[in-house]
C-alpha cells in the first residue's frame, strides 16, 4: 500500500533439545505458526521474515544462539527506515538477573535464554531500540517467563494485577529457568570444552556473585564481544533509559510470573502464543489494537485456568494503534469491540492438555 513502510520480522523458537533438563516442546511450533499468520494476514513478505529455531538438523547459522539472534535483530534495526514495522517474537525460556554492586542500587533485570544459554538481557534489547530511526515501529512479543520487564521504562498500559506467582494448571510446564541452574550448566559446558576453566575455580573460591560467574564463564566460551552488555563494566555499556515512545512489548506474563508450555489438540504450544494466534485468526479482517489483543488473550487465559497475566507496555500513542501497524497517522484505528466471551479461540476448559517433561 502506498505510504506504508516495509514489514520485517525475526522469529525465535528455542526448545533446548541439547539440554534435556531445560527442554520445552511448543516453542518451534509457536514461531512456525506465527510466520504463517504474518505472511497470510499482516502483509509480511516471507523474504523479510527470519526464523531461527533449534529444530533437529538446523544449520548453525539458523540456530537461535545469542550471536545469531543479535545479528538478526541488529540487521533488522539497521536496515529499517521511517515507516517500517519491525517485529521480534521470542518463544522459549526467560530468567531474571539480580545484582547488588558496591555503590550501585539493587537491580533485577529480565532476560531471554537462547539455545546456547548465552542470555540476552533487557539492556541488550534497550540498546537496539535506542538505535531505531524516528517513525519506525518495533513490537516485541515474548512468550517466556518473567517477560514483563523486557523493555525498560516503557509505560505499563495493561500490567501487574493482585494475583502473582500462582501455579499453572498441572498439565503445563513453566517457560523459565533460574539463573543458578543456567550457571551450573554453563560451568559443566565450559569444563567440558576447556574454555573459561580458570574462571570457574576463581569464582568458587571467592564466592563471587552468580552474575559475575556467568559473565566470566560466557566470556571464556564466547569472548568479550560475544556476550550480553550486562556482563560488561558499567562505564562501558553506554546505555541510557528509553523514553516511553520507544518500543511496544506484549509479554506472556508479568515480570514476577511464569509462562506456560503445553499441548493443545495434540500439538505443543506456549499458552500465550497460542491464544494470540487464535485471536488474530478468529478476528481476521478486523484491525485489533494492541490493547484489544492483550485484553482478549489475558481474559481467555484466565478463563482456562492459567495464572499468567499477559501485559502491554508502550506509549499512550500506541495503546490503540492496530497491532503491527505502521506509524502513519492516517491509518484508521480499530472500531471493533470484542465480546465478553470468545468462542472458538481455545478448546473447552476441560480439553485434555498434556504435561510436558
Amino acid at each position: 500500500m502506498a505510504g506504508e513502510g516495509k514489514k520485517r520480522a525475526v522469529l525465535v523458537g528455542c526448545n533446548y533439545p541439547y539440554y534435556p533438563q531445560f527442554r520445552l516442546h511448543g516453542c518451534i511450533n509457536d514461531v512456525v505458526e506465527m510466520e504463517k499468520v504474518l505472511v497470510d494476514s499482516f502483509g509480511f513478505d516471507s523474504d523479510s521474515v527470519k526464523v531461527l529455531t533449534d529444530a533437529p538438523g538446523s544449520p548453525l547459522k539458523k540456530l537461535p544462539t545469542f550471536a545469531n539472534i543479535m545479528a538478526a535483530l541488529r540487521e533488522m534495526v539497521e536496515e529499517a527506515e521511517a515507516g517500517d514495522v519491525l517485529f521480534f517474537h521470542f518463544s522459549g525460556h526467560g530468567t531474571t538477573i539480580s545484582t547488588l554492586e558496591p555503590g550501585q542500587p539493587y537491580r533485577e533485570n529480565e532476560a531471554i535464554v537462547p539455545c546456547d544459554l548465552n542470555i540476552i538481557a533487557d539492556t541488550d534489547l534497550r540498546n537496539l531500540i535506542q538505535k531505531l530511526k524516528p517513525g519506525t515501529s518495533f513490537t516485541i512479543l515474548s512468550d517466556s517467563c518473567h517477560s514483563g520487564g523486557l523493555i525498560d521504562k516503557d509505560k505499563e498500559q495493561i500490567g501487574p494485577s493482585t494475583l502473582r506467582g500462582m501455579p499453572h494448571p498441572n498439565y503445563c510446564k513453566a517457560r523459565g529457568l533460574s539463573i543458578g541452574s543456567i550457571f551450573q550448566t554453563l560451568q559443566s559446558v565450559a569444563a567440558t570444552i576447556g574454555s573459561g576453566a580458570s574462571h570457574i575455580g576463581e569464582i568458587a573460591a571467592t564466592g563471587a556473585n552468580i552474575l559475575q560467574g556467568i559473565g566470566s564463564v560466557l566470556t571464556g566460551i564466547h569472548g568479550a564481544k560475544g556476550v550480553s552488555i550486562e556482563f560488561q563494566p558499567q562505564h562501558e555499556r553506554g546505555i541510557k533509559s528509553l523514553t516511553e515512545n520507544e518500543g511496544i512489548l506484549l509479554s506472556g506474563c508479568e515480570a514476577k510470573e511464569t509462562s506456560a508450555d503445553g499441548v493443545i489438540g495434540g500439538k505443543a504450544h506456549g499458552a500465550f502464543t497460542y491464544a494470540v494466534l487464535q485471536a488474530l485468526k478468529h478476528c481476521k479482517g478486523f484491525k485489533l489494537s494492541n490493547k484489544e489483543l492483550v485484553t482478549i488473550v489475558r481474559r481467555v487465559l484466565q478463563e482456562h485456568g492459567f495464572k499468567q497475566h499477559p501485559c502491554l507496555y508502550c506509549s499512550d500513542e500506541n495503546v490503540d494503534a492496530p497491532f503491527l501497524a505502521t506509524k502513519n497517522p492516517n491509518v484508521e484505528k480499530t472500531i471493533w469491540c470484542p465480546p465478553p466471551y470468545y468462542p472458538g479461540l481455545f478448546p473447552p476448559p476441560h480439553y485434555p492438555w498434556s504435561i510436558l517433561s
